[in-house]
């Protein structure tokens, strides 16, 4: 955190001794920070994080440039793809398939090519972590799923939104997409995209609004190791330790986009309010096909 710090104040191009004075703290304990000596509890750090938001300092555009340096300096051999990882208490022990069930792939050790997906699920939690690791995909089976309708309903299938068509020809297809499976590669259901497909499943916005609305959104991509043995081709490759200041801030970001996706869904669905079909709709067409 001591980086972080010095960087703050460069940016308000203050000195140690005043950078002291706006938090009511000695120009010592400041030293002492920025020396590594130290670290700031979390009183100072929320004295910190108000400073920060009254001067406009990028603190989180700050957190993202130091994980780019890490990922930089990250060196891999071929056939080996760089992902974010964010974990709730940290990775203890052998890499498995064992997050949630009612995930968008299902069960499965989730990664990300956008770290700023992982930071903002991690803002709540005060024993997370963020790595860095990579997976080697050369000798996995792989589906790499198109960010369209087929995206939407296999995570339907997966948060168990289709279980009243079940035994379907259209529930199967979904059920035995990623069968077999070792890797699932797919657009990340991302802060802004949450509300559109919660809306997309409550039956607010059409399949043709969706669609758009991934094709308006540049999502980054969630590789989900779905099996032991895609899980064995991960390897961690560093871990990026994150302050309670950058939590706090990761959490107004969060936030943030929260509210940019409701604005999204909403203006889509004035949009294209009359094309398309809603979930409800899909699934009853689906179900007159017969079991």
């Amino acid at each position: 955190m001591q980086e972080l710090l010095k960087q703050i104040r460069a940016f308000l191009n203050i000195s140690q001794a005043e950078f002291a004075e706006h938090l009511n703290v000695s120009f010592a304990t400041v030293n002492r920070w920025e020396n590594g000596r130290a670290v700031p509890n979390r009183l100072a750090q929320s004295r910190i994080y108000e400073l920060c938001k009254e001067t406009s300092v990028p603190v989180y555009d700050m957190t993202l440039q130091r994980i780019q340096d890490a990922a930089q300096a990250v060196k891999l051999e071929n056939g080996r793809v760089l992902l974010y990882h964010g974990s709730k208490s940290g990775i203890e022990g052998a890499i498995e398939p064992r997050s949630r069930k009612q995930c968008d792939f299902g069960m499965g050790f989730y990664m990300g090519t956008d770290p700023s997906q992982a930071l903002t699920l991690l803002c709540d939690y005060e024993k997370s972590k963020l790595y860095l690791v990579s997976i080697d995909t050369r000798q996995l089976a792989m589906l790499d799923v198109p960010a369209d309708i087929d995206w939407a309903m296999l995570v339907a299938y997966n948060r168990d939104r289709m279980e009243r068509i079940s035994g379907t020809p259209f529930y199967n297809k979904y059920r035995d997409m990623a069968a077999s499976k070792d890797l699932i590669v797919g657009s990340i259901a991302n802060d802004r995209m949450f509300y559109v497909i919660d809306n997309f499943f409550i039956g607010n916005v059409t399949d043709s609004a969706l669609v758009h609305s991934l094709a308006a959104l540049q999502l980054g991509k969630q590789y989900v190791a779905v099996s032991q043995k895609g899980c064995d081709a991960v390897r961690i490759e560093c871990e990026v330790p994150l302050s309670y200041l950058e939590r706090l801030f990761m959490k107004d970001i969060s936030e943030e986009n929260r509210a940019k996706g409701v604005s999204l869904a909403n203006d889509i669905c004035r949009n294209y309010r009359r094309e398309g079909l809603f979930f409800d709709e899909i699934l009853d067409k689906a179900n007159a096909g017969g079991k």
